[in-house]
């Protein structure tokens, strides 16, 4: 059983307001990120809440919520936050992704849970991007390294070898929206 971990605690101070509510293609980006870790295959999935957390709250309705004290630390806090909530379940790996990519589908979590090893990562020409799968066997070392803004990152360049590419290109794109301006553009752009 592969988990979907959702982190959506950020504040979004560079786009002005938590990107969690924001709506693309008339829907909030919290409920998408959801349904995208559902239609992938997840099971049980879990949102990560910090910032303005009672009204976003609100919006998950088909998943569990966790609120990570110390969310304005970073995504590190948000992380460990998820991570512990899914020790509780009898999930073998999960599929973490971020809130703010609203152009990862399915398909690409799809592709992640069904990875095999220690960690997956999605790439796009080659890059390492995200979503990210990780086992649960090394949860405990990936939350030890997930500090300040720094999630799975650390713990995925120190252990190049127990990480399997995943060429997303063909089903996501993994362009985030940090700001107004690139919220303009993404929905310029057809999905």
């Amino acid at each position: 059983m592969t988990a979907g971990l959702l982190l959506a605690a950020g504040a979004g101070r560079r786009f002005g307001g938590p990107k969690a509510l924001v709506e693309v293609d008339g829907r909030p980006l919290v409920v998408r990120g959801v349904e995208v870790l559902r239609q992938g295959g997840c099971e049980p999935v879990v949102v990560v809440l910090g910032a303005s957390a009672d009204r976003v709250r609100p919006l998950v309705q088909d998943a569990d919520v966790v609120v990570a004290h110390g969310w304005d630390e970073g995504m590190g806090a948000s992380l460990r936050a998820g991570l512990a909530a899914l020790t509780d379940t009898p999930a073998q790996a999960c599929v973490v992704a971020l809130v703010d990519q609203p152009r990862v589908t399915a398909q690409a979590v799809a592709r992640l849970a069904a990875a095999d090893g220690d960690a997956a990562v999605a790439t796009y020409g080659g890059a390492p991007r995200n979503p990210v799968r990780l086992a649960r066997a090394v949860w405990p070392e990936v939350a030890a390294l997930a500090v300040g803004d720094t999630g799975a990152r650390a713990w995925l360049r120190a252990h190049p070898d127990r990480v399997v590419a995943v060429p997303c290109d063909d089903v996501a794109d993994p362009v985030d929206v940090d700001t107004p301006a690139d919220l303009s553009h993404l929905l310029e752009e057809p999905a």
